[in-house]
């Protein structure tokens, strides 16, 4: 069973500010600070093919898992990581992949962005009612601690 959620949000900073912190592991030091136990970068220097362990605080419902950075486009500013251990693949799912992409707004005429998150994700039949588990929710708040810093920021 295949499956996909999207959300996104406005963020009052030129593209590539939103660019630079979005398309890059400085992302995970946000996540880090404010709603993870703990971030550890297991491979790599931030391209594609690092791997992090992302480590969630107790009572999250899922202890830990390792994501890999699978492909990032500077030009079109999208970035897609993977799970490839633990997590959702302790729940029957065989994918579980986040896409992030960063546009300039259409509707506004002062400088701002638009920050899109994306989840794509597939889970096995006998596995079908864990697909309830996926929510936009922990990238809602990431979202929203990640902007807070663009703004104070700028």
């Amino acid at each position: 069973m295949f499956g996909s959620l999207s959300e996104e949000v406005e963020v009052k900073v030129p593209v590539e500010k939103a660019w630079d912190l979005y398309g890059s592991i400085k992302l995970g030091d946000i996540a880090a600070k404010h709603i993870l136990e703990r971030l550890d970068v297991i491979e790599g220097d931030g391209g594609v093919g690092t791997v992090i362990k992302i480590t969630f605080k107790p009572g999250s419902g899922i202890s830990y898992y390792n994501e890999k950075y699978t492909m990032i486009d500077n030009d079109n500013m999208v970035r897609e990581t993977e799970i490839v251990e633990g997590g959702y693949l302790d729940f029957g799912f065989t994918l579980y992949r986040v896409r992030i992409e960063v546009k300039d707004n259409p509707n506004d005429k002062t400088v701002s962005s638009i920050v899109k998150f994306t989840i794509e994700y597939e889970v096995k039949e006998e596995a079908a009612d864990n697909a309830s588990l996926v929510t936009m929710e922990p990238f809602l708040v990431l979202m929203k601690f990640a902007n807070e810093h663009l703004l104070s920021s700028a």
